[in-house]
């Protein structure tokens, strides 16, 4: 129904929805949006079904929900209960995206696999990877996505090994992606297992450096270094917050504002998507990749 107005339902089990996701869907094109905080997985359903019966079946595909929050399985566990209560002719559009992870970890892995391509045919395929804070919410996507391209990734924890061994298993049975386990919590720790690694992602606290310039210096097969930490001092040493291939001991460095600029764009994109469809949409983790991968090609 090309003349219904878009509406986007954003919840979030947090206190307060998120100002960067109202921000992102008026720019997109939203006009009517209603928030819902502290919702639980349990009240999904009816608030889904609240959206769905109370427009003509003609408007459901722009009627949207946005699903928030900082937990990526309880939002993909979110967007499985609202794809559940939603039946033709009723079928509302749905998107989660907790604490932008999706789309960033998305940008992330589009963005290394376009470096990778440049020297290495099989991408992503194959690739040895080590993510740094993976068990943040967008380390943990971002392992899934090189994961389920190919990759064969270690999840690093900073402390003991139970943290990552934990999320491992649960990629394993939600998934059904395996990746390894390691841990490193000192600098001779790292230095002894980075030089395993051919790409290296960083996703851990802000302003706190993960990799220093002498690891870096000791890994000698890496090709791409990846970085989402944007507030100074970087995760990775040697790679700005602006750049796209800086030069690193070793293979290329890419920061946290050349990916934020294709997961704003990729975020922007799905929204917008949202507001003119006249069919229900929904997207998942490999929907949010293929955008991203289309759009930094």
């Amino acid at each position: 129904m090309a003349d219904s107005a878009p509406i986007l339902h954003i919840i979030t089990p947090l206190p307060h929805v998120s100002p960067f996701d109202v921000n992102m869907a008026v720019d997109a094109g939203h006009k009517a949006i209603a928030p819902y905080a502290r919702v639980a997985l349990d009240e999904v359903r009816d608030l889904t079904q609240d959206m769905m019966f109370s427009r003509a079946p003609q408007a459901a595909a722009r009627t949207g929900l946005f699903i928030g929050g900082k937990d990526a399985f309880l939002a993909l566990d979110m967007a499985d209960a609202a794809r559940a209560a939603i039946f033709p002719p009723f079928e509302i559009s749905i998107f989660p995206d907790p604490a932008g992870s999706f789309t960033t970890a998305a940008a992330m892995i589009a963005k290394v696999e376009q470096a990778l391509l440049k020297t290495r045919l099989e991408g992503l395929a194959g690739v040895a990877v080590q993510v740094y804070g993976a068990t943040g919410v967008v380390g943990s996507i971002a392992a899934v996505i090189a994961a389920g391209a190919g990759a064969q990734v270690t999840l690093v924890s900073h402390r003991e090994i139970g943290a990552v061994e934990e999320k491992a298993r649960e990629i394993k049975a939600r998934f059904g992606l395996h990746v390894a386990c390691a841990a490193a919590a000192t600098d001779a720790e790292k230095a002894k297992l980075v030089p395993e690694a051919q790409v290296v992602l960083a996703a851990g606290k802000a302003g706190v450096e993960i990799l220093t310039r002498a690891h870096l210096e000791a890994a000698t097969p890496l090709l791409v270094a990846a970085d989402v930490n944007a507030v100074p001092p970087a995760g990775i040493a040697g790679i700005g917050a602006h750049d796209a291939a800086a030069a690193l001991p070793h293979g290329i460095g890419i920061g946290a504002l050349a990916i934020g600029n294709l997961k704003y764009a990729v975020q922007h994109a799905l929204l917008k998507r949202m507001c003119e469809t006249d069919t229900a949409l929904f997207f998942d983790l490999p929907a949010i990749f293929k955008l991203a991968r289309e759009l930094d090609a």
